[in-house]
């Protein structure tokens, strides 16, 4: 990109250089305008889009286009945590189910109209109440893939589908507890989400929705329990014979599998089309940009024609023109041509802020459905009902001042009883001093990485966002929790409920941890145990491996149709078991897979502690005529205490407060009977309408029954309590 040059001039008078002077600072000025573009494209549609704005950059002198890629797991938190502070994009491109969200936040710029020539439902995706916020590039929705060996046509309705046989297979797989994955057979039985702008999750085709979804599984045409992972593996192993995904599911598909795109098939019973949800990616104009003329010729651009075309040809992506579906290659191309078709027949995922609260209560509802826990229409009903609670409005503001005048008394007593402290010990610190100045640095690093950040959390929960506006609520927060204000009381969603399944977590978890590694402790320290060094490497890996994996390959292994555990139970003649159907088999395999990961923990600390007894203590109990179990009650476990006590509880705060097993094992199922309180405070935080406030005092109260805990066992261990 070049920039202009102002050419010698001869004869010139000096006015006049100083005009072409000034005209050549103003051009060069010019070039220096930058348009920061936030996307989170990868491979190819990387290269498509990077390779869209170098030559929009050759083309425009005057702008300089920046490209920056996000991924796509943290795009939405850090663009609302950017943008408002002046450090976000001048134009991204991003999904639109958040524009209802983003236009009352300020965040998307609106637009006059759309060029011609766009798909209208993708134009209605990036509409919220009458008002156009974006341009669409591409879009993204479900069809039917087909394995041509084993189907070569797809079916064009479900009772053609019902038809398939697949020996030792399915017919059709797919997530089918999924509210997304749900979609297309709720909206062929006259269902939805909203109905007249409000949320209506109990209405009578989404009842029927579920029934016919429980018969698929009942009829053995669909598998239990599948997981996308569980999805990929029968399509490529040729025992699905079709599936429902996105395009997303091409990149998972083996390469020696002949496959095929088309439309969902029609649902018979209802006589009209499958419909799943659209997800429009759209080029949208940031409302906090300082350059927002440049950042929309920058848009257009990118959903002009000859853009669209090169984005289906070099990206591969699924275009909202429809002039390009004209053009030889990309009508050649069976894969765009059928979610082209597809298009036809999709609904917009709705883009008001209320949808964000509206996954979970499906989610929960189609499960107990699917599990055959509930009927269709009462489990509805039930969605219903909670997601009345999770969006209910925020509570009344309360007058900051009496908080104001406390913090101020709480904050003059702390500094009052520091001053004193150190007047006090001022001694002691001028003689120590170097000592002191030794540890300063991690006692400044220690409050500026763990006290400042509780105390900012702590004031959270005095407030309620809403709408991206803080408003202060004073205790609301906590009295909302513990006075059950929403929930039965003995109720799974009951602050006391999720408080009584984490202390019977806590405890059953460092009962078993510290069992099974004092056991293999004592049994490791043995000199007749051949390969002692081997069995302790093996027995620590559990330890090693990163928790969230072991997470994984456990749920993996705790399937109902396809998990070795209930393959072992089947070798004995055992029925299979739901584990995940039923409070006591979800917690256990809860239980299971976090034994297995904190054992070695206790293992190493009782080995470490083991070599500080001598075992003449032992012979000489031994000697007294002591059996082997009075020796390890007698002897062995008081000096154990010591060492013990400590990793006690700290194992206890760590189990307190795990996380990745109940999210990724049980999922808090069944019904989020088997959430803990930091899971709870997630979903509150992240699942449940953003209510940050909430989960904020739900963090709180965690953090003091934790500190009770904690102070109790310092006694118990005899240690100085702080």
């Amino acid at each position: 990109m070049g920039r202009p040059v102002v050419g010698e001039a001869r004869g010139v008078d000096s006015a006049a250089m100083w005009t072409l002077l000034l005209l050549g600072s103003r051009l060069a000025s010019a070039e220096e305008v930058e348009v920061t573009l936030w996307h989170a494209y990868r491979g190819q549609e990387r290269e498509a889009l990077e390779g869209l704005l170098r030559r929009y950059d050759d083309e425009h002198n005057g702008i300089r286009v920046v490209p920056l890629a996000i991924p796509y797991e943290g795009f939405t938190t850090k663009l609302e945590a950017a943008a408002p502070r002046g450090n976000g994009p001048d134009v991204f491109v991003a999904a639109h189910e958040r524009i209802g969200s983003w236009s009352k936040l300020g965040l998307v710029e609106p637009w006059s109209a759309p060029p011609s020539g766009l798909h209208p439902v993708t134009v209605e995706a990036l509409t919220f109440e009458g008002q156009l916020y974006g341009l669409p590039l591409a879009y993204k929705c479900l069809a039917l893939f087909y394995n041509k060996a084993l189907v070569p046509s797809p079916p064009s309705t479900t009772e053609a589908l019902l038809q398939l046989r697949v020996a030792g297979g399915y017919p059709l797989a797919y997530q089918a507890t999924e509210p997304y994955f749900h979609a297309p057979w709720m909206f062929a039985f006259g269902g939805g989400v909203f109905r007249e702008g409000d949320v209506a999750l109990d209405q009578p085709g989404n009842a029927a929705a579920m029934a016919f979804a429980r018969g698929l599984l009942t009829a053995g045409v669909i598998p239990d329990e599948a997981t996308g992972t569980l999805v990929t593996q029968l399509f490529n192993t040729g025992k699905a014979a079709t599936v429902i995904n996105g395009p997303w599911f091409i990149g998972e598909i083996a390469g020696e599998i002949d496959y095929g795109v088309a439309p969902i098939p029609q649902v018979s019973g209802a006589g009209a089309a499958s419909r799943p949800f659209l997800t429009v990616e759209g080029v949208m104009v940031s409302g906090f940009s300082t350059h927002k003329a440049e950042a929309e010729a920058l848009a257009r651009f990118l959903a002009g024609p000859e853009a669209a075309l090169t984005r289906a040809t070099q990206g591969g992506q699924s275009v909202a023109t429809l002039a390009v579906y004209d053009n030889p290659a990309v009508a050649a191309d069976p894969i765009l041509s059928a979610f082209r078709a597809q298009l036809d027949a999709t609904v917009p995922l709705p883009n008001a802020p209320e949808m964000a609260a509206t996954w979970e209560p499906m989610a929960r509802a189609l499960r107990r459905v699917m599990r055959g826990a509930s009927a269709p229409e009462d489990a509805v009903r039930q969605a219903q009902h909670d997601f009345a609670v999770v969006s209910r409005p925020p509570p009344e503001p309360a007058d900051p001042t009496v908080a104001a005048v406390l913090v101020g008394l709480l904050g003059l007593g702390g500094a009052v009883w520091l001053g004193r402290g150190v007047w006090s010990a001022r001694r002691e610190l001028l003689a120590e001093r170097a000592a002191y100045l030794w540890v300063a640095p991690a006692a400044l690093s220690m409050a500026l990485l763990v006290v400042v950040p509780f105390l900012v959390g702590a004031s959270v929960s005095l407030f309620e966002q809403h709408d991206g506006q803080w408003t202060f609520v004073g205790l609301s927060n906590f009295w909302s929790i513990l006075s059950s204000a929403d929930w039965p009381v003995f109720g799974p969603q009951s602050f006391y409920f999720a408080l009584a399944v984490t202390i019977l977590w806590t405890l059953a978890n460092v009962v078993l941890h510290v069992s099974i590694g004092v056991a293999l402790a004592l049994l490791l320290r043995e000199p007749w145990l051949q390969l002692r060094g081997l069995y302790r490497v093996l027995l620590i890996l559990p330890w090693a491996i990163p928790n969230y994996i072991t997470a994984l390959l456990w749920k993996g292994m705790f399937h109902r149709q396809f998990g070795a555990i209930n393959a072992l139970l089947g070798l004995v003649g055992l029925e299979p078991v739901s584990w995940f159907g039923q409070f006591s088999t979800a917690f256990a395999a809860n239980l299971v897979t976090n034994t297995w990961l904190g054992f070695p923990f206790m293992m190493v600390v009782t080995l470490g502690a083991l070599q500080a007894i001598p075992r003449e203590l032992e012979q000489a109990a031994e000697l007294d005529g002591a059996t082997g179990w009075q020796r390890f009650w007698r002897v062995t476990l008081p000096l154990l205490k010591p060492a013990l006590l400590p990793a006690v509880i700290l194992g206890s705060v760590w189990t307190f407060n795990m996380f990745n097993i109940i999210y990724l094992v049980s999922a808090g199922e069944p019904d989020g009977s088997t959430e803990i309180l930091i899971s709870e405070a997630y979903k509150w935080a992240f699942t449940r309408g953003h209510r940050y406030g909430y989960a904020a005092a739900y963090a709180v109260l965690i953090f003091g029954v934790l500190v009770i805990y904690s102070r109790m066992g310092n006694r118990l261990a005899g240690r100085k309590v702080l």
